[in-house]
């Protein structure tokens, strides 16, 4: 699983001109989920999102979570994050999940965030969606389910 994490100041998200989510503060995610994820890989990556700690503290250091600052997620579907662009110009997908398949992955995945106690709002999966977002800082982070067992430093 991919996850890129926006800090927000809001976002929402709409699916046919009707507005399905929106928050204030928090985190928007956008997920993409490989054809061989596995519902571990989706409980793990949820519980490190959660839990990152990317808003200041009163000293401006990246030192609060979620839950100090009230935050919510607005996680939303993005299988273009499996886009594999290295020959040619148009994408190949063929490493993403087809629906199916992604759909459990990223209901354990928005599970695994509310069961932490962070309240996780979800796009509409599978259809074409408008993202309106303010991102805060910017602060943009990319995590890999499959890097989370790498040490930093070797």
């Amino acid at each position: 699983m991919r996850a890129v994490v926006q800090r927000v100041s809001r976002a929402s998200v709409s699916a046919e001109g009707r507005e399905v989510a929106n928050i204030a503060r928090g985190f928007l995610v956008l997920v993409g989920i490989a054809a061989d994820d596995t519902p571990a890989m989706a409980g793990k990556l949820a519980t490190k999102v959660a839990g990152l700690r990317i808003f200041e503290d009163a000293e401006g250091r990246m030192n609060l979570g979620l839950a100090d600052v009230g935050g919510e997620i607005l996680c939303v579907s993005q299988f273009t994050l499996y886009g594999d662009v290295r020959r040619g110009r148009r994408p190949s997908f063929d490493a993403a999940a087809p629906g199916d398949a992604a759909l459990p992955r990223y209901d354990a995945f928005c599970a695994a965030i509310e069961s932490t106690g962070i309240a996780c709002h979800r796009g509409a999966f599978g259809e074409h969606m408008n993202v309106d977002l303010t991102n805060d800082g910017p602060v943009t982070l990319i995590l890999d389910s499959r890097d989370l067992d790498t040490p930093r430093r070797s």
